[in-house]
């Protein structure tokens, strides 16, 4: 299985790529790392779901873990809610755009979850969960302590929890 793991706003910036989840992945063999910037979208304008699935395709990646933080929320929550057949896995680490969408449009979504925020997080962290919390195949990581970017704050449990997550989509 391959993971997809989108960037959010904070790993563009300063983020090392030995604590960012595509490293993560990538050296334990889900995945390989690719990065993308899309023109024309706007911070919180929600992506086509074509995108992810046309990425999908063209890397021949079958169902796979969709890792996303932040800002690729505006692309991963329409890929899941479109084509949650192609999506095996699903962490989303506090992203933008969960207001967008129904509780009923998420309370149709099987594919397993870990819902991930830190407890520090004052942008989005309970807004998020309160809108993912409607995903019925999910679990709740609440990394205590962490900001925003909960994976860069604690880099030891935000391994261990997803490389757990991971291991059980097997």
């Amino acid at each position: 299985m391959q993971a997809v793991v989108g960037r959010g706003g904070v790993d563009t910036r300063k983020s090392s790529p030995l604590l960012g989840p595509s490293s993560c992945v990538c050296s334990h063999g889900y995945g390989r790392s690719a990065s993308y910037q899309l023109a024309g979208l706007r911070l919180g304008e929600i992506a086509k779901g074509t995108f992810l699935k046309l990425v999908s395709e063209s890397l021949q990646l079958g169902p796979c873990a969709l890792v996303s933080p932040s800002m690729s929320g505006m692309f991963s929550l329409p890929f899941l809610l479109e084509h949650e057949a192609l999506v095996r896995g699903f962490v989303p680490v506090a992203p933008i755009c969960t207001d967008k969408f129904t509780a009923e449009q998420y309370k149709k979504v099987q594919v397993p979850s870990l819902i991930t925020y830190g407890s520090q997080d004052s942008q989005l962290g309970e807004s998020s969960l309160s809108n993912l919390r409607n995903l019925p195949n999910s679990t709740v990581l609440k990394m205590e302590g962490a900001g925003h970017a909960c994976y860069l704050d604690s880099p030891a449990e935000w391994h261990s929890a997803l490389l757990a997550f991971l291991g059980s989509l097997k």
